[in-house]
């Protein structure tokens, strides 16, 4: 998983006016705060106590640690709102955003990620809480969300920009079959209509199991409209990363893919594979300078699984 955020601020550096926000939201004075491994925003992160015993969740960023991370939070923010309760998703408590702050305030969940590699008990799991959230999020229940395609457009063309300008260590297998990835981007790109509501960031860091075995998903700010089986293809690609588990048999016997176009399927772990290549040559984002190793780590791993679909 991504390596912990070393820029990441606590509660403590959060300004007053937004550690008040939050205990308005809650009702009581914040005692404790615990930062949370994982992810990659350069924002708080943490699980807090309040005087009278109360548990939530707290993350909070503004431009100075990471532009964008405020973009993601005021977006998360906007999503969690039309969540249903039915979803196994955080419950949205409250939030602040002053125009630079931005604070989201969660229920907390008494969980911890699944464990990487995956065990296959925690794995089956996951894979059963994809397919009942697809569900309960079909048709699309926050109907301001982009759709798939609007979201991975850009991401999805990333072997023309690798075409335009290869960087010299770029797979060789990869530099031999540009054409075939790009035309099998577009192809993936095409396949993603649907109406239901897409996570399209599940990995382990992004989950939370909890005592009875119960997943919640956590983190929706790239939230979007697109096919029910998207999220379960998605998630087989951190399974991919970790090793361990026979990600193509998957595939094949999940009821979410089994009735997948083959070629729409490859397509999608092509476009994420152009999209992980192009952005991990780039400088790291402010704030978050783990995150472009993470890209090449997942780029190197589907790689060899799209190479196999490919043949």
């Amino acid at each position: 998983m991504g390596e912990l955020v070393k820029t990441r601020i606590g509660w403590t550096d959060l300004p007053h006016h937004v550690q008040s926000a939050v205990e308005d939201v809650l009702g009581d004075r914040v005692v404790e705060a615990v930062s949370q491994p994982g992810g990659f925003s350069p924002g708080t992160a943490d699980r807090v106590r309040t005087a009278g015993g109360r548990r939530a969740f707290v993350k909070a960023v503004s431009p100075a640690q990471n532009a964008h991370s405020v973009t993601l939070h005021r977006a998360e923010g906007a999503v969690a709102a039309a969540l249903p309760a039915s979803a196994p998703t955080p419950r949205l408590l409250g939030r602040h955003d002053d125009g630079e702050w931005v604070a989201l305030v969660f229920a907390d969940v008494d969980g911890r990620h699944p464990a990487t590699p995956w065990r296959t008990d925690e794995l089956t799991t996951v894979l059963d809480t994809m397919a009942a959230m697809a569900a309960t999020l079909t048709p699309d229940p926050v109907r301001h969300a982009p759709t798939a395609v609007e979201r991975l457009a850009y991401d999805f063309t990333g072997w023309d920009r690798i075409a335009a300008d290869p960087p010299v260590d770029v797979d060789p297998w990869a530099r031999s079959r540009l054409d075939d990835l790009r035309a099998s981007a577009a192809r993936g790109l095409a396949a993603l209509d649907g109406d239901t509501l897409c996570h399209l960031d599940v990995r382990a860091d992004n989950l939370l199991v909890d005592p009875a075995g119960a997943v919640t998903v956590v983190d929706w700010p790239h939230a979007c409209r697109g096919p029910a089986w998207l999220d379960t293809a998605l998630l087989l690609v951190n399974v991919q990363l970790h090793g361990g588990h026979d990600t193509e048999a998957l595939l094949r016997r999940l009821p979410l893919t089994t009735g997948v176009d083959p070629d729409a399927l490859t397509g999608v772990y092509a476009g994420l594979a152009g999209f992980f290549t192009d952005a991990a040559r780039q400088p790291p984002p402010p704030g978050i300078p783990t995150v472009r190793a993470f890209q090449q780590a997942q780029a190197d791993a589907l790689l060899p699984w799209i190479r196999h679909r490919m043949r």
